[in-house]
């Protein structure tokens, strides 16, 4: 019988979630400001038969890996208070959720 005690860290776990949350976000963000700036939505147009919708996936993925590479260093050997990280996780999800529904990112339109 094993009694020796490990400790689980979350850091990783946290990090992953998070990361995701941040890209969620992103991508409602450059939803809403590619309908208020006519330059940012230009900018976005990465791909022509795409259009804007390229560019706003490609931040979101791009911000999305560096997020969940920084955060991963920062915490991969700690215990990170997960339930803290999901909740954190869960309001960044609905604030990318928010961003991309048309009555919100309209109230913007130029």
């Amino acid at each position: 019988m094993n009694t020796r005690q490990e400790s689980i860290t979350t850091g990783p776990a946290s990090a992953a979630f998070v990361a995701a949350g941040i890209g969620c976000a992103v991508l409602g963000l450059f939803t809403t400001l590619a309908e208020a700036s006519t330059g940012i939505k230009d900018f976005l147009n990465w791909w022509d038969p795409g259009g804007p919708l390229t560019g706003k996936t490609g931040m979101a993925v791009i911000i999305w890996l560096i997020a969940w590479i920084v955060l991963h260093q920062a915490w991969r050997n700690k215990s990170v208070d997960f339930g803290r990280a999901f909740t954190i996780t869960l309001v960044l999800i609905g604030l990318g959720a928010i961003g991309t529904f048309p009555t919100f990112f309209q109230l913007f339109a130029h």
